[in-house]
């Protein structure tokens, strides 16, 4: 397996793939690092040379991935709690922050279904 930002990137993928392993790694940026270290985007992981590791290494190295993104965005997240902002309460709440509606749905972020005693629709 190839080690490119601390993450360990699967063999048999085509590399353009592989890289969205690597957290705040898309395909479209995926294909821009490949373009800008002259790699092409149908080549294996295992068939990957040494040199050309290093080039995506250097490329990625560029981006800002893994822990250092993550932490900034649990800054910005925090920030926006702080000083109060109603995304910031929304996220308190752990409520949708992106204006939908939670009348009926928003499951994921609000969690199971509490049951309200003698309350009927």
């Amino acid at each position: 397996m190839a080690r490119i930002s601390g993450v360990d990137i699967p063999r048999d993928k085509r590399i353009v793939i592989a890289l969205t392993y690597i957290y705040g790694i898309g395909k479209s940026l995926s294909s821009d690092i490949l373009k800008r270290a002259g790699i092409s985007e149908e080549t294996r992981v295992r068939d990957l040379k040494d040199e050309e590791l290093v080039r995506i290494r250097d490329e990625v190295a560029k981006e800002q991935t893994e822990g250092d993104l993550r932490r900034e965005e649990r800054l910005n997240i925090k920030r926006l709690q702080e000083i109060g902002s109603y995304r910031g309460i929304r996220h308190r709440r752990n409520l949708p922050t992106r204006g939908q509606k939670t009348r009926n749905n928003a499951r994921t972020q609000k969690g199971p279904r509490k049951t309200v005693a003698k309350k009927k629709k």
